[in-house]
């Protein structure tokens, strides 16, 4: 705890108040859902080499028991989005673990696949209602060009939204809607069904991943059909169908991945430009060791559900 507090506290000396505006997107299962807005920053650089920087909208992670759409960390690194020319939106989602006891043995194994699925697809859902609601009222946010990030539990949302999209059954989405691209910081695809498969080639898609994690698999973690399939997994499944596709493995790297959306901001903007709005459909393989980025210990399954 240490060490996460002291990294902060260097970030936010220099991080001024952002001017956010929130509005209420939905309501699911009684609960108020809510999107905060950032626009880039006045004077800021809005387009690159002709073509307009896309908004990110914002996934936060805290498998899928906690978190918040906007704290001072995430807020840092709005900032220098907001800085650079790109809008943010972030949103909240229901949180579908949330009380619920992961128990051990064959019986608590398939109860808990089946609640993570749901807490998957309920995060899924609440994304695409974020987005129709976008669409549908004039908030200065162009709903066709939009980058979906998300860290841990919101980067496995991410990944399975636009897992769904490219096989054909998201929930109700604009007529030919996708994203512009994917940021997912040590996300995946949950299943009970068997791997997934993407059926047909995605929107441009950047991987960030930890070889050690031990939360949210890098490859696989699966028994009977169910599990989670990592960004290595996909990364291979997309080499194979000769999908566009970028890796970043760290090695070494636990979990710790999840919180490097500040400290990779050269790599976000290269995939920006370069992958997103460019189009360059590039392939990106590589592995990183970097012993200047941050650790903040290991974390695996059992010390964020059974703890």
């Amino acid at each position: 705890m240490k060490k996460i507090t002291a990294f902060l506290a260097l970030i936010l000396l220099a991080v001024p108040m952002l001017a956010q505006k929130t509005y209420q997107f939905a309501t699911r299962d009684t609960l108020n859902l809510y999107l905060d807005v950032y626009e880039p920053t006045p004077g800021s650089q809005t387009t690159f080499e002709g073509h307009a920087k896309p908004t990110i909208l914002f996934v936060f992670g805290g498998g899928f028991i906690m978190g918040e759409r906007s704290n001072e960390f995430q807020r840092a690194w709005f900032t220098q989005l907001n800085q650079a020319g790109y809008g943010v939106v972030s949103i909240d989602y229901r949180l579908g673990m949330k009380g619920f006891k992961v128990e051990k043995g064959l019986s608590g194994a398939l109860k808990s696949s089946d609640q993570f699925l749901l807490s998957q697809e309920m995060g899924v859902e609440d994304v695409c209602s974020a987005v129709n609601y976008l669409a549908e009222h004039n908030l200065g946010v162009d709903v066709n060009n939009l980058v979906l990030a998300g860290s841990s539990a919101g980067a496995i949302i991410s990944v399975a939204t636009e897992y769904h999209i490219a096989n054909g059954n998201a929930p109700k989405l604009p007529e030919g809607f996708n994203f512009k691209g994917v940021m997912s910081f040590a996300g995946g695809v949950i299943s009970t069904s068997g791997k997934p498969e993407f059926q047909a080639q995605p929107c441009p898609i950047v991987f960030f991943h930890g070889t050690e994690d031990k939360a949210v698999a890098y490859e696989k973690y699966a028994y009977f059909g169910r599990g989670i399939w990592g960004s290595s997994f996909f990364a291979k499944q997309f080499d194979k169908k000769g999908y566009p596709h970028l890796i970043y493995r760290f090695d070494g790297r636990t979990h710790d991945v999840a919180g490097y959306i500040l400290a990779l901001l050269n790599l976000e903007m290269n995939f920006l430009e370069q992958d997103v709005m460019q189009g360059r459909a590039r392939t990106v393989d590589a592995l990183i060791t970097d012993p200047t980025l941050p650790s903040w210990g290991d974390m695996s399954m059992d010390s964020i559900y059974r703890n």
